[in-house]
């Protein structure tokens, strides 16, 4: 059972360094799909390997939800599953930890780094 206490989302670890520079956070899909892309616990494996295989150069955010300013709605995704989507900027206070997330050689993530 996953913790809904917290949330989680993999960014682009440049992009998260920016962003600590900017106040804020937007993602690559707030402007592009209207909402920013979240993770509980145990969806964030396959969440990776599914749209990260291989990628190096991520971070993986650790967000409270009670802290968050914008919208967040769990919704159906086309896979079955329901995910926390975020309907406006993410807060940078809402994070509370991030990790360095790395896949193994073959570029599969087979670990959560926490």
């Amino acid at each position: 059972m996953s913790d809904t206490n917290v949330i989680y989302h993999i960014a682009n670890a440049d992009q998260w360094a920016k962003s600590l520079e900017d106040g804020t956070y937007a993602g690559d899909t707030l402007e592009k799909e209207g909402f920013i892309h979240f993770s509980f616990d145990h969806q964030i494996l396959a969440t990776a390997n599914r749209h990260y295989h291989g990628v190096k150069g991520l971070v993986l955010l650790r967000v409270i939800p009670a802290k968050l300013s914008a919208e967040l709605k769990y919704e159906l995704a086309p896979i079955g599953d329901t995910f926390p989507h975020l309907y406006g900027a993410l807060n940078l206070d809402a994070v509370d930890k991030v990790f360095e997330f790395t896949p193994d050689e073959s570029g599969n993530f087979v670990k959560l780094p926490f």
